[in-house]
């Protein structure tokens, strides 16, 4: 039987969204399934409150190397390795992913951001197949409309070693992503052999960087050469997002549920929107799905 590990990196303002996010994968998701909540230190008694038998609480500082540290105010780190430029929150947060996946043993890891509930069962097998974990890849989707995520390709291909292309490109970036644990050990050691440094320093020297993207480059460019890859290539995200920041009322949320698709397993309602915890309850607690 496939394992399956759920990782969620979050922090003291998001507690409530996460706490929603830990019952909805006890409410759909089978008992042998832990979720790993990740958070600053000065966080780790709030969220203990959701510490029980399949939700382990984790202190960040344990997936960041010793040289990078906190600068007064909480929005920036620095790597006394490197000082300049100083780690953006997103930078670190996605370097924590990273490592938090790399020292997974389970099968197959699944990243979920706080703003994430499940709204239908699944299980390792939803995200492993045949021993190869789902891999999301949207063909020709990235090109000059999507101008940050022209840069992510280019860092992603700069830090893997990997000859530089042009647009379009395609797209890796979705709300609810599943990693291989071996894919990501072997994608952080190619990343220390391309750069000769620490994937950390390597990575967080960037102003731009998408986790999700370096895996999709790793997978395309370096991995899926003479492999079996392409047998769980999809183009589904299995959620349905609302991205906006503009906060969803009554009516705009329930036109947005009512657009579900058959194989959502999850709703994502931006943190960014400010739509009404209250709200956001409610109407996912009242949503029907057969």
């Amino acid at each position: 039987m496939s394992r399956l590990d759920i990782i969620t990196p979050s922090f003291a303002p998001d507690f409530d969204r996460c706490a929603d996010l830990h019952r909805s994968v006890l409410a759909h998701s089978p008992d042998s399934i832990r979720h790993h909540i990740i958070v600053p230190r000065a966080d780790l008694a709030l969220f203990g409150q959701l510490s029980g038998a399949r939700a382990v609480i984790h202190d960040e500082a344990d997936f960041l190397p010793r040289s990078f540290r906190s600068l007064p105010g909480g929005k920036f780190s620095v790597n006394l390795r490197r000082p300049f430029p100083p780690l953006r929150g997103w930078i670190l947060q996605q370097i924590i992913k990273l490592a938090a996946a790399a020292r997974s043993d389970a099968d197959v890891v699944v990243l979920v951001d706080s703003d994430i509930q499940f709204v239908r069962p699944f299980s390792a097998d939803t995200f492993r197949r045949d021993g190869v974990v789902r891999f999301y890849r949207k063909p020709d989707e990235v090109d000059e409309r999507l101008p940050r995520h022209v840069i992510w390709h280019q860092v992603a291909r700069s830090l893997l070693g990997v000859p530089a292309a042009v647009p379009p490109y395609p797209d890796y970036v979705s709300s609810l992503l599943a990693w291989d644990p071996a894919v990501v050990r072997r994608l952080l050691a190619r990343v220390e052999s391309v750069t000769g440094r620490r994937w950390a320093d390597a990575i967080g020297a960037n102003l731009h960087f998408s986790e999700w993207t370096l895996y999709g480059v790793y997978v395309d460019e370096v991995a899926g050469t003479g492999t079996n890859i392409d047998s769980f290539r999809v183009e589904d995200t299995l959620c349905h997002a609302y991205w906006e920041e503009t906060p969803l009322d009554d009516r705009a949320m329930q036109e947005f549920l009512g657009a579900i698709q058959d194989h959502d397993i999850a709703v994502m309602i931006s943190a960014k929107s400010r739509t009404p915890t209250p709200l956001r309850r409610r109407a996912l607690a009242n949503l029907s799905l057969a």
